[in-house]
């Protein structure tokens, strides 16, 4: 394939906005020392990203998958569940620690009413203007 086009890859990614997500994430994936699956024929990374969707080398479901994870700050892990004996013993523990003598009754909170959480704010002194910022 000497020249690639959106038309090359649109019929392997249906929305020509995704597929230039994806082909920027994978060009960004090969400058960081991905190794590519087509030849580079002196083509830049998008030309070669490009290749790769045009030609499957690459699924664009697992594209997206990877694009979604790195965009991610937190990832959830899910963790095993606790086989029934470990949750009954959990459970059971819960029971006693409410029995026990030294749990609080009802934990009261300390409460305020909105005027006083305005006047709070009110009395609140503006930090002094300076130069520097």
């Amino acid at each position: 394939m000497a020249r690639v086009t959106v038309e090359d890859c649109i019929d392997k990614v249906d929305n020509r906005f995704e597929l230039v997500l994806l082909a920027g994430h994978r060009a960004r994936q090969i400058s960081q020392g991905a190794s590519i699956t087509v030849p580079r024929d002196n083509d830049k990374n998008p030309v070669v990203a490009l290749r790769e969707i045009a030609d499957e080398m690459l699924s664009p479901d697992d594209l997206k998958e990877d694009l979604i994870h790195s965009l991610q700050k937190h990832v959830e892990v899910d963790e095993p569940e606790a086989d029934g004996e470990a949750l009954a013993d959990q459970t059971e523990g819960a029971v006693v620690a409410e029995d026990s003598e030294d749990a609080p009754e009802n934990i009261a909170f300390d409460r305020m009413s909105e005027e006083d959480l305005l006047a709070g704010i009110e009395g609140l002194v503006a930090p002094e203007k300076s130069d520097d910022f």
